[in-house]
């Protein structure tokens, strides 16, 4: 990673938000009360429409941290990186992501579930290695086997990762975990119900 700082504050978070909604003003909508909350790291999936436009916008903070989620290939991480992301993520390994990650100073999140795909992740430039589906693929006990094997790796759990389990998931050995529709939840932004989220994103935060 060209900034190891960066790691240090998606490892001081804890939880980071993934953002994936159906529509760019639900998402933002969902942000601004995750900021009410104290959040301050987001992740932007590829599959809001024109995400890159939600990264410039949340990246001109520069009190957040921005990264482009669900990224399928070189030319739209470039747009991404260009719009202020700070950190690619994708749930495979695409060693092509590496080169403008570097270019850019960002920090690169890769995808795997087995020990053999870990590897792969690492060797094609990982700094951090994204676990997904966490849940089906055994939750804590999961990253805890991992995490003997690879004390070394950074790992990021997603999928089913909730506020209710994700201490479990720090404890096996994860650096920080991405949590999405359980912190971030669709039809409760869609149905105003602020409070909800709120909630959610307090259960999350550090303690003091």
């Amino acid at each position: 990673m060209s900034d190891p700082s960066l790691l240090d504050r998606l490892r001081a978070a804890r939880v980071v938000p993934v953002v994936r909604t159906r529509n760019a003003r639900h998402a933002a909508t969902g942000i601004a009360w995750l900021r009410e909350a104290g959040l301050r790291i987001f992740e932007i999936t590829m599959t809001i429409p024109d995400a890159p436009a939600l990264i410039r916008d949340l990246a001109s903070d520069t009190s957040l941290l921005i990264g482009a989620g669900t990224v399928p290939d070189v030319a739209t991480a470039e747009a991404c990186l260009q719009a202020g992301a700070r950190f690619i993520v994708a749930p495979w390994v695409d060693p092509a992501l590496a080169a403008p990650c570097r270019a850019h100073g960002a920090g690169l999140l890769l995808g795997a579930m087995t020990p053999t795909e870990v590897r792969a992740a690492r060797a094609a430039g990982a700094d951090v290695v994204k676990i997904f589906p966490a849940a089906s693929a055994g939750g804590p006990a999961h990253i805890k086997a991992l995490a003997s094997v690879f004390p070394d790796v950074a790992f990021c759990p997603t999928g089913g990762v909730d506020p209710g389990n994700f201490q479990s998931y720090l404890a096996a050995g994860a650096a920080f975990v991405g949590m999405g529709g359980n912190l971030m939840d669709e039809a409760r932004i869609a149905a105003g119900d602020r409070a909800a989220i709120l909630a959610a994103a307090r259960a999350v935060l550090p303690a003091d």
